[in-house]
């Protein structure tokens, strides 16, 4: 472009929608593979650091992955205000369980991911993210189905996070987002217990998948929260959806908050203190609108679709 001077040679060029395209420059590939199930780049980009690419879909990068996995994590943990115990499902980078583990109360924490190349690759080139997690002797890694775990599984847990890839077409993931799986999570919640699922794009343009998971997820839990956060590397504001089978407060004091979090946790966050926390959970009125015009209940007859795939290629 006249007057811009492009720094890359190569380009991982992802599709959003079907008329948009975010393309980030490409420094240097660190990984490539294809695993078993899935394609997976571990890429140096100029502008942001380090990231992880599945199947073409942009997952998170050192430079901006504290807002994806904050919002994860820390509304639900605050929320219950002393958590135990915490599944994770997926999570390969290791992020969400560097978030869980900030919580002084946490004893145990199971993190399951199917692809174990994935989890591999993270350990050893993404440690920005990781920050060590897996050297936590509170943290179990299991490389195993999410479906088969959860079905498996007789422990109940007091936070539940669904950190896993979206529904793309020829994706794992499709049953782990439908009304018969998040029963399952359901089953599995202890009775003060918080689930999190993110959710995918709360873009305008896009929000269908979102609004269509919220009202599946309040199909099964007595109380379910929209929210989301601005996330630049993803080029979209993206949702999640935090669930419980008690009233979940929105309005939480941003003073006792901030006490809570000092007092513990470890410290160490970038984006979550009382009075973002307070915002975060303020569902803006376009989204609940679309909630409620988007209605179709996702079940393993009729599973969400994630749109796109991506591409890496040169100039």
């Amino acid at each position: 472009m006249a007057g811009s001077e492009v720094g890359a040679d190569l380009w991982l060029k992802e599709y959003i929608t079907p008329w948009d395209v975010y393309e980030h420059g490409v420094s240097e590939i660190l990984v490539h593979q294809k695993t078993p199930y899935q394609e997976m780049y571990i890429i140096e980009t100029g502008a942001y650091g380090k990231a992880l690419v599945l199947d073409g879909k942009w997952q998170s990068c050192t430079g901006d992955e504290f807002l994806y996995h904050e919002s994860l994590v820390q509304p639900a943990c605050i929320a219950h205000r002393a958590p135990k115990t915490a599944l994770i499902l997926g999570g390969g980078e290791g992020a969400t369980a560097r978030e869980i583990l900030r919580w002084r109360s946490i004893e145990q924490v199971v993190m399951v991911d199917l692809d174990g190349a994935v989890v591999d690759a993270c350990k050893q080139h993404l440690s920005e993210m990781h920050g060590q997690a897996f050297d936590d002797p509170r943290l179990e890694v299991v490389i195993g189905d999410a479906l088969d775990y959860v079905a498996a599984c007789s422990q109940t847990w007091d936070i539940i996070i669904s950190d896993l890839s979206d529904p793309i077409e020829e994706g794992p993931a499709f049953q782990l987002f439908t009304q018969e799986f998040f029963g399952q999570l359901k089953a599995l919640l202890a009775p003060q217990g918080y689930c999190v699922i993110q959710a995918g794009s709360v873009a305008v343009g896009e929000i269908t998948l979102h609004a269509r998971l919220i009202n599946t997820l309040r199909t099964v839990f007595a109380d379910v929260v929209s929210y989301n956060c601005a996330i630049p590397t993803f080029a979209v504001p993206w949702g999640f959806a935090l669930c419980a089978e008690h009233k979940i407060e929105t309005r939480p004091n941003p003073e006792q908050i901030d006490r809570l979090l000092a007092e513990q946790t470890t410290g160490g966050l970038q984006l979550i203190d009382g009075v973002t926390l307070l915002g975060l959970l303020q569902t803006p009125k376009f989204v609940h609108q679309a909630i409620a015009t988007h209605k179709q209940i996702y079940t393993l007859a009729d599973p969400p679709k994630f749109f796109g795939k991506g591409i890496v290629e040169p100039t």
